[in-house]
């Protein structure tokens, strides 16, 4: 028994799936799956955005270089 399998771009599964919902839930049921599938993310953007340290240049790649060394130099 052969079974042939198409292999669809992420672009065409993407249209086909919305086009299944929206026949089967309408759009706004549709629109309403997507919220609660997506979940609009997690945690406050907007505040969070403001907590991050201020670092320099120099300082991130410090960072990254005592990283890499005491990525080397553990036991």
């Amino acid at each position: 028994m052969n079974t042939t399998i198409s292999l669809k771009k992420g672009s065409e599964i993407r249209r086909i799936g919305i086009e299944a919902l929206i026949k089967a839930l309408g759009p706004v049921g549709m629109a309403r799956f997507m919220e609660e599938y997506d979940n609009g993310g997690s945690g406050d953007y907007t505040a969070e955005k403001y907590q991050q340290p201020d670092l320099t240049i120099d300082d991130i790649i410090n960072e990254l270089h005592n990283e890499k060394v005491s990525e080397y130099t553990k036991p």
